[in-house]
């Protein structure tokens, strides 16, 4: 088995590219959760043009490729005077895309909190904004979860396409690796091995992370969003 061989003969190689890519879809899945959870809330409670904007967005960067954004960010922003690293190229362009899916998740969650929380939490003397913090949110995130695990093994697949810019990751150590072999099959399923484990790992993770998130006797108004 060739691919094995090779795995072995380069193991540090792609282990030092795991890291990297690791360390991308951590980035770029905190900065899209924090930008995402913003754009939820204002699509849903800011007045209805900021809320047009945040919908905008969304379908800006759900509709256009990765790669795309990616280019315009590392070889687009330098014409208008802002460049960045090749990192923190895709720190942003991952962080943004995953921004756009990740709002789409926690929307549907925070509006399938039913109107009724609202209106207890108003009563208690809660500000709107105490009430979406205290009492919408922690419901929304625990709902949210099943779907919202989806985004870190997608963000974790997407990162491959930074190799592009000369980031540093799994992807690229497999180009180099199938560049001084001239074995690029063997390369690229050793490196889909490597991919393989990491989902397979953050998937477990995943569903324990689920798991603790469920509180005994833990029921919600949910409907149809």
């Amino acid at each position: 088995m060739e691919w094995l061989h090779l795995l072995q003969r380069f193991l540090s190689d792609f282990l030092r590219g795991a890291g990297v890519t690791l360390e991308l879809t951590a980035v770029g899945l905190a900065l899209g959760f924090a930008l995402g959870l913003f754009l939820a809330l204002v699509k849903i409670y800011a007045p209805r043009w900021l809320s047009r904007f945040a919908t905008a967005y969304i379908e800006i960067f759900r509709g256009t490729p990765l790669l795309v954004q990616l280019f315009l960010i590392y070889y687009g922003l330098p014409s208008l005077g802002i460049t960045l690293s090749q990192t923190l190229s895709a720190y942003l362009a991952l962080g943004l895309n995953s921004a756009a899916y990740q709002a789409e998740y926690l929307r549907g969650a925070i509006q399938a909190i039913g109107p009724s929380q609202m209106m207890a939490g108003r009563s208690i003397g809660l500000s709107r904004w105490q009430t979406i913090r205290h009492i919408i949110l922690p419901q929304a995130l625990r709902l949210a979860l099943p779907s919202w695990s989806n985004e870190p093994i997608s963000l974790l697949k997407t990162t491959a396409v930074v190799f592009l810019i000369a980031v540093q990751d799994l992807m690229a150590k497999a180009k180099r690796a199938a560049t001084v072999t001239y074995n690029p099959i063997a390369s690229y399923l050793a490196v889909a091995v490597v991919y393989l484990l990491m989902v397979f790992v953050l998937n477990l993770l995943l569903k324990w992370l689920e798991r603790k998130s469920k509180i005994p006797g833990f029921e919600i108004d949910v409907k149809r969003v």
